[in-house]
């Protein structure tokens, strides 16, 4: 290539051991056809949402194949963090560990970003316009790695700090040579659960009789839970209700909860 094209004279025409040929880098029709295919693979993804690696106005570049899996998940990680919190953070943490991060994993952040904006903006949110939605509403976002990743292969976490000074946080992996999505920790809470299309999340204090008292409620509004986890910091102290349910648990419901358990946090997450 030339800074002038065509080149009509250059000191490398008189190299007797250069050959000089047109620019035409793709023209022969092996090159056609795979230019072809590259471009249909690329308007594809960007018709579905997804990252394309090879747009120009596109933070980072080429994906790793270890950390492709780890996007549809921090998407995830991002809505339910938004859905947690209640609004947008004045600060956003995305942190990642273990061995993927041996491997450029800025796309994660990107990815962690449009799950936060997804359910907060009218707009179409993007790999593109998710940091400049940031930008906008004054969020300090942040990347961490660390190699060091003590009880996950790999884990990804989005971590918040919210205008009252509260701190959200949610984290996640994907597991086995299906990676399959876990949701590890939720406000600090060690849990093991699936993320699906319709959750709950509530926070109370420990005491006797609350899954049940929780379970009816859903039950009576006709809501069947999939899956219940409680985490909790101390017996007696502060517990986490995580569950997935196979339908979107109603905003009354939520309340109605609440009121029952006495929780000081009740939240819907909706993912479909």
């Amino acid at each position: 290539m030339f800074s002038t094209e065509p080149c009509t004279d250059s000191p490398l025409f008189h190299h007797d051991n250069v050959v000089v040929t047109p620019h035409l880098g793709a023209s022969t029709h092996e090159a056609q056809e795979k230019a072809g295919t590259q471009v249909a693979r690329s308007v594809k993804l960007a018709l579905s949402g997804e990252f394309v690696p090879d747009a120009v106005n596109v933070q980072g570049g080429a994906v790793a194949e270890d950390v492709k899996p780890g996007l549809p998940l921090a998407e995830k990680l991002g809505r339910i963090f938004t859905a947690l919190a209640g609004g947008v953070p004045l600060r956003l943490d995305v942190v990642v560990r273990g061995e993927i991060t041996g491997h450029d994993v800025k796309v994660l952040e990107l990815a962690a970003l449009k799950g936060v904006f997804l359910d907060v903006t009218e707009e179409a949110v993007t790999f593109v316009n998710a940091p400049l939605l940031a930008r906008d509403r004054g969020v300090e976002v942040t990347l961490t790695t660390s190699e060091d990743s003590p009880d996950w292969r790999n884990v990804v976490q989005v971590r918040g700090t919210m205008a009252d000074g509260s701190v959200v946080s949610v984290s996640g992996t994907v597991t086995g040579p299906k990676h399959h999505e876990r949701i590890v920790e939720i406000n600090g809470y060690d849990m093991e659960i699936v993320p699906t299309a319709h959750m709950g999340l509530f926070s109370y204090t420990d005491r006797p009789g609350i899954v049940g008292s929780v379970g009816k409620l859903l039950g009576d509004a006709g809501v069947n839970i999939a899956s219940m986890q409680v985490g909790r910091d101390a017996k007696g102290g502060k517990a986490l209700i995580a569950l997935t349910v196979d339908s979107a648990v109603p905003p009354q419901l939520v309340d109605a909860i609440k009121a029952e358990v006495g929780a000081d946090m009740g939240r819907r997450v909706d993912l479909d």
